[in-house]
């Protein structure tokens, strides 16, 4: 299918031209959301749930208008209040496989690598449906990695692979076994995707996706969760490998401060970040989260669709 671009995503895509980072598309209703993972069903209907309390959920039957529902966990598992003292939820990782809605997920306080990655799994990926695993992975005030913002990247040879990370020495990955979900038993090795070794140590949330050969490593760097004053932003490179190296358009690797931008700040859309990709029947979408400087910096849902005609993403 040919899709015709906006004049301002044509001039993006020509080698030295600028142009202004998009505006989210429209959407209504129930969108103050904060990390948001979303998910089309067989029926197209839109499946979204976020951080925050046994993880918060919306729905949308057309991408535009969404409504709120129950929480994912009517009842959340004991486990949580080991790493949590409210204890909710963080960073969901919705996902289709087997039959079965899987859903990774993370528990921790903030600024503290004392965490923990969660399982769960769901016939219906609705509310009051999910089971949960129990934990996945851990880390602790003596780890030099944290245990939060997972997702979970199931590669053309069967393989599944689960990234997350925030702050510390960066991104990390391992490799799942499909069987439970959990890490491979025949594989503990914990990769190191990416870091910023030098200043700000603010690297967090990955994405992984693959497109025509490669493999690429979003992620949101410097500072969340600040209303107006967050300078978060959403950043890229690519690999021949899942396991990297990465590295930015510009040869940097990103275990060297390397990430060549996709969504910034401009005009009231302050901080875009926690961010996950989706591909839908009109193209792939990122879907994040930015503080709405019109309105006393609240998170709000930001949709916009992706172009890869440079080899690069670029959303418009």
């Amino acid at each position: 299918m040919f899709l015709a671009l906006p004049a301002a995503v044509l001039l993006a895509l020509l080698p030295g031209t600028a142009s202004a980072y998009p505006n989210p598309g429209t959407v209504t209703g129930s969108t103050v959301v904060h990390d948001p993972t979303m998910i089309r069903t067989s029926a197209g209907r839109y499946l979204l749930y976020a951080t925050g309390g046994g993880i918060s959920y919306r729905t949308s039957t057309d991408r535009t208008a969404f409504s709120a529902g129950s929480d994912a966990f009517g009842s959340r598992p004991s486990w949580w209040s080991t790493y949590s003292s409210v204890p909710e939820a963080w960073a969901p990782d919705i996902s289709y496989h087997g039959g079965k809605y899987l859903m990774y997920y993370s528990v921790s306080s903030f600024g503290s690598n004392t965490s923990a990655i969660g399982l769960a799994g769901s016939t219906t990926g609705l509310p009051g449906s999910w089971s949960d695993y129990g934990i996945v992975y851990t880390s602790s005030g003596s780890s030099d990695y944290n245990a939060i913002d997972p997702n979970l990247f199931v590669n053309d040879d069967g393989k599944w692979w689960l990234s997350f990370g925030s702050w510390w020495t960066g991104i990390k990955m391992i490799q799942i076994d499909p069987s439970t979900g959990k890490q491979l038993s025949s594989n503990t090795t914990r990769y190191s995707l990416a870091s910023r070794p030098t200043g700000t140590k603010a690297v967090e949330a990955p994405y992984i996706v693959k497109r025509n050969g490669y493999y690429y490593l979003f992620a949101s760097y410097d500072v969340c969760c600040s209303g107006t004053s967050s300078t978060y932003k959403v950043k890229v490179g690519r690999a021949t490998s899942v396991t990297g190296p990465y590295y930015d358009a510009n040869g940097v690797s990103m275990l060297n401060n390397g990430g060549t931008a996709v969504l910034e700040s401009h005009g009231s859309v302050i901080g875009p970040g926690g961010q996950s990709i989706m591909n839908d029947s009109d193209g792939d979408l990122i879907v994040y989260h930015y503080y709405d400087g019109n309105d006393g910096g609240t998170p709000k849902l930001g949709i916009n669709l992706l172009s890869w005609s440079t080899g690069w993403p670029v959303a418009y």
